[in-house]
């Protein structure tokens, strides 16, 4: 029906329904669940078929309106679109019928930025309607938190504290977060990113905290899956022969899972995905939980080079979870078991060590001059193992995901290929910034005490 608007549950089911505009601004749903849509909307394959043609603020108007109709006018959103994405996705073909595609073009090098560019405009949009004002938590293990800080830097309706682990991102990671001030606050911790996360989820439950109107910019935000959906479509309809049941193949480096479970939702709308390749780093719990049906949190997670992925239980497996007809809380505790078989034939799961990561840096580079960095690098390597072991056939379209610039982590490349990555625009400069950030103890008091004397 024209102009209803599509209603969002969260994956626990205590809570009650809301629209999207409630839960891109709630971010958690008061039962700890996150938010899905009640019923996925979908494209037909003529309608896919007419992605080629489009740019790729065009497809992000198309699938953005499946979402927000009867919220957001179709003038404002074509408006929203257009700002947001305003640089190339390059999709850059190696070998056969196999690509990388590139999304670290953005303000900030990193995927992120697209799903934060949406998401950022879009509370903007809600809260200006309605004079609100956010204050923002997040927890980042790399490129998210410069992303978010990027994307809400300056506006006076919103708030953002961001904490990341001190010894798990790169100097200039981190510096894409610290140099900016404003409203852009940077908490370092002495700990693990599923720390930071446990910090954030635990203030969003705390009822003491109401009255600061707390919101997430984390992938557990379902305004920061729906702008991920968009690059599938996109690079399937660039890359696709013609062929109206052409199947794709993407390879999907995963840490916390938003970016996997956007692909996933690009799936179940029309995309004709024949697999998705989950490629994590030694971070594993995810292959063991494919492998096994019994799925167990890695406490603590593992510090690996491709430190974006350094999640020992990813907040969206719920969600992934749900999308199978099962039903997992926000600790990891399955009550009701997800189709197993359908998981396994829709996803290869494979858990990629730090060695194989630096080769696979070494060795695409050297064999098909593709650089790489190492999230992308997990990527690839999952692709390759995933198109020797499945013993795919040649000329099957298959797309890696290149999440982040290879000059963010310079040390590595230098180490690996003895040269340093030209900067993009983003990153000049960065060096010369001054940083201003706090280091805190990795406890809730601690943290909630910060929360008040510093936004009450």
């Amino acid at each position: 029906m024209e102009n209803k608007k599509l209603l969002f549950r969260s994956t626990n089911g205590n809570s009650p329904a809301v629209s999207f505009e409630q839960a891109l601004l709630k971010g958690l749903a008061p039962d700890g669940g996150l938010y899905m849509p009640e019923e996925m909307p979908s494209f037909s394959p003529e309608e896919i078929l007419e992605f080629s043609n489009m740019e790729y603020h065009e497809i992000a108007f198309a699938v953005g309106k499946k979402f927000l109709e009867g919220e957001v006018p179709e003038e404002d959103l074509r408006k929203i679109v257009m700002d947001a994405y305003d640089y190339k996705v390059p999709l850059e073909k190696v070998i056969d019928n196999q690509f990388v595609m590139r999304l670290d073009r953005g303000p900030t090098a990193s995927f992120k930025d697209f799903a934060a560019r949406m998401m950022g405009r879009l509370m903007q949009y809600f809260l200006n309607r309605n004079n609100g004002k956010l204050l923002i938590l997040t927890a980042t293990s790399g490129d998210t938190g410069s992303a978010i800080a990027n994307a809400f830097y300056g506006l006076d309706n919103v708030e953002v504290v961001v904490l990341f682990p001190e010894k798990e991102v790169t100097d200039r990671q981190r510096k894409q977060m610290t140099t900016l001030g404003k409203n852009i606050s940077i908490l370092a911790l002495d700990g693990k990113f599923d720390d930071c996360q446990a910090l954030v989820k635990q203030a969003f439950g705390d009822s003491d905290l109401d009255y600061l109107n707390l919101s997430s910019a984390n992938s557990i935000n379902i305004g920061r899956l729906i702008p991920q959906t968009v690059y599938y479509f996109y690079s399937f309809a660039k890359l696709r022969s013609g062929d109206i049941n052409e199947q794709v193949v993407f390879s999907v480096p995963s840490g916390n899972f938003g970016d996997l479970c956007g692909g996933l939702i690009a799936k179940s709308m029309g995309l004709p995905v024949k697999k998705f390749v989950v490629a994590t780093n030694e971070n594993d719990e995810y292959p063991k939980f494919v492998k096994s049906g019994f799925y167990e949190k890695l406490v603590p997670s593992r510090n690996c080079i491709s430190s974006a992925m350094n999640v020992g239980h990813p907040s969206n497996i719920p969600r992934l979870v749900q999308m199978y007809g099962g039903k997992m809380d926000e600790n990891g505790n399955i009550s009701q078991a997800p189709d197993m078989d359908n998981i396994r034939k829709d996803m290869y799961a494979v858990s990629i060590n730090d060695a194989d990561t630096e080769l696979m840096i070494s060795d695409a580079y050297k064999e098909h001059g593709l650089l790489l960095e190492p999230h992308g690098s997990v990527g690839w390597a999952g692709l390759q193992k995933f198109v020797k072991d499945e013993a795919i056939k040649q000329g099957q379209l298959c797309i890696s995901l290149e999440t982040a610039h290879p000059a963010k982590f310079p040390e590595k490349i230098i180490e690996i290929l003895s040269f340093d990555p030209e900067l993009p625009p983003s990153l000049q400069g960065l060096e010369d910034l001054e940083e201003s950030y706090e280091h805190l103890e990795t406890g809730y008091e601690v943290f909630k005490n910060f929360l008040t004397k510093n936004y009450s």
